[in-house]
């Protein structure tokens, strides 16, 4: 036998109501975090349905594309620890073509999740994916891993059993991190593609120096192996504060004299935290899922804004004043939480909707965390004149962010609530 998987008795159930409601196959995503020699699936979500569904699935049953697209906007809305594990089908024919579709599905997940990815996989990682097939008649299931870096990998048998309380008692820590970076741009940017990829690469390196922070526990610098929760009771639920000490940026002569179309300044707080599997997780797991988890989130805020420019065809020769939006967590199961974000201009109740479209959480106002990050403040410059970077002064980071785009022409002012992004021309 190969992996096994500890799942979460309400998968079962939440499997089982769309089996009775099951009118043609339906795929879904199984959300948890992987273990050395386990893994655990806490959640379950269906694909959720295309305006054009009725036709498009009297032509192709399985929309790959539209899956994969659900699997990287869902890996955007789950904390340190949680990921996308793999992926299900409900249907009741068992061919060689099923399993040909359900390997495609998880390696697609899998590529497409990756590709938004900036830290270097750890050689701890896990490289198994799983997929789950139910038969919505006999509900038999069948449960397949693929390693999915190995582009020849075949399927492998799994063992998928339920159980309550998986991640009950699982620990989480969290942090308030102030972030302070500078990205340089090329002298040839044309586009908001071209920003895109510039942001990417100068993040790339902030998250190296984010790996080598140093991770303070509770006020203390613990060894990899120290067990968190030795000592503790085994189903007492533990959460740890945790300090992320980062070195400052250093801006080589290099930078400072050639040719340059810009840069970009990041400061300001996030908010970060991640939830560990185990009753007694080491220190070492903590810092890793904790340091994912910083910079995932301001990745992915960073992104949101760029395709929300590139969606609307914005130009950035133009001024505009947008707001990069806020986290806000919403618990799912025990201590465990997902997050979503939240744009200035929205109401709680579009949180709530994207939970239900994308999630299929029903959750109320009353349910959301908006504790942990302020609402954005947009603040209003005087833009007739080129500002330099010397000339924005970054509020006090108390969870407020801004984002900000300066041109020969014109500025862009962002304003977030987890830090503030500045890109003048020099």
């Amino acid at each position: 036998m190969g992996r096994g998987y500890i799942v979460e008795e309400a998968v079962e159930g939440y499997l089982s109501k769309l089996c009775e409601q099951q009118a043609g196959p339906i795929t879904g995503l199984l959300i948890g975090q992987s273990s050395a020699l386990r893994d655990f699936v806490v959640m379950a979500t269906r694909t959720p349905l295309r305006e054009d569904d009725a036709t498009t699935l009297a032509r192709n049953p399985v929309d790959k594309l539209w899956v994969t697209e659900h699997a990287r906007q869902v890996s955007r809305m789950l904390p340190g620890g949680l990921s996308v594990l793999g992926v299900f089908l409900i249907s009741d024919t068992d061919s060689k073509e099923t399993l040909t579709t359900l390997r495609q599905l998880v390696f697609g997940v899998e590529n497409l999740i990756s590709s938004d990815c900036l830290w270097t996989p750890a050689d701890d990682d896990i490289t198994d994916h799983v997929t789950l097939q139910v038969n919505p008649k006999t509900r038999k299931t069948v449960c397949r891993t693929f390693d999915v870096k190995d582009p020849k990998s075949s399927a492998k048998p799994a063992d998928w059993k339920y159980q309550s309380g998986v991640c009950a008692s699982w620990p989480s820590v969290s942090c308030c991190l102030n972030v302070d970076l500078l990205v340089q741009l090329p002298e040839n940017r044309t586009s908001a593609e071209d920003l895109d990829q510039c942001l990417k690469e100068g993040l790339k390196t902030w998250t190296h120096q984010i790996n080598n922070g140093v991770c303070l526990i509770d006020g203390k610098k613990l060894t990899e192996e120290h067990e968190l929760t030795a000592g503790q009771r085994r189903n007492q639920r533990q959460t740890y504060k945790v300090q992320l000490l980062v070195a400052a940026q250093e801006q080589s002569p290099v930078d400072l004299v050639r040719p340059s179309g810009g840069r970009v300044s990041i400061s300001g707080a996030i908010h970060s935290r991640a939830f560990l599997y185990s009753n007694k997780p080491k220190a070492k797991l903590a810092e890793k899922l904790l340091k994912r988890d910083v910079v995932s989130t301001v990745t992915t805020r960073v992104q949101m804004v760029l395709e929300e420019l590139l969606t609307s065809g914005q130009d950035n020769r133009h001024t505009e004043h947008l707001c990069l939006p806020r986290r806000v967590f919403c618990p799912v199961n025990g201590p465990v939480s997902v997050c979503d974000y939240q744009f200035s201009d929205e109401g709680l109740c579009e949180v709530s909707e994207r939970l239900k479209e994308m999630l299929d959480i029903s959750t109320t106002d009353e349910d959301l965390d908006v504790r942990q990050e302020t609402a954005a403040e947009l603040i209003q410059d005087d833009v007739t004149a080129e500002p330099t970077v010397d000339d924005v002064k970054a509020p006090e980071p108390r969870r407020t962010n801004y984002i900000g785009v300066v041109t020969a022409a014109a500025v862009v002012l962002l304003s977030a609530a987890a830090s503030m992004l500045y890109l003048s021309d020099v």
